[in-house]
């Protein structure tokens, strides 16, 4: 059944644009317009998030923040293993994707701190990249309130997940 839904979806949509007599490819033409007029104004934030996260792990300063934290994070549940992920998560999916695949590779698919990391990554989001890319494309600025929220958000979630996997 989950096959069909898509198509199904845009079959009902051409119908309906039909019923209301609009002009379907004008309207994807100028969507697809408006696509790329955001892409080329939010490029320069992504790329500076890359640039930034590459700089953090090539400098050691990942590490450094990990050593720094890893007692407190200890404190609150999360163990030392994925201290990393859990900083940097907020920054970059690939990148954390990336540390998803390291700590498999290192202590087995079906490890405690396996299965942490996995309630991690599917509990939290890169914070700075979805701020970029929607805060960019609706001109906001004003993120005193946003972002400090998303970040305790992603660390009580990785609290709870930790929490969570040491219980089930």
């Amino acid at each position: 059944m989950s096959v069909y839904i898509v198509p199904i979806f845009i079959i009902l949509l051409l119908l309906y644009a039909s019923y209301k007599n609009l002009n379907t490819y004008n309207i994807f033409i100028n969507g697809a317009k408006g696509a790329i007029d955001l892409v080329v104004s939010i490029f320069p934030y992504i790329v500076a998030i890359m640039i930034s996260v590459a700089l953090m792990r090539t400098s050691g300063l990942t590490d450094l923040l990990t050593k720094a934290v890893s007692p407190v994070f200890n404190f609150l549940g999360i163990p030392s293993e994925v201290c990393e992920l859990v900083l940097l998560r907020p920054f970059t999916g690939s990148g954390s994707f990336a540390l998803l695949n390291d700590i498999f590779a290192k202590y087995g698919a079906d490890s405690y701190i396996s299965r942490c990391a996995c309630v991690i990554m599917g509990s939290s989001e890169t914070v700075f990249y979805v701020a970029t890319v929607y805060f960019s494309g609706t001109k906001v600025k004003k993120l005193l309130y946003a972002i400090p929220c998303a970040l305790i958000a992603s660390l009580v979630a990785a609290i709870v997940s930790c929490l969570l996997c040491k219980v089930m």
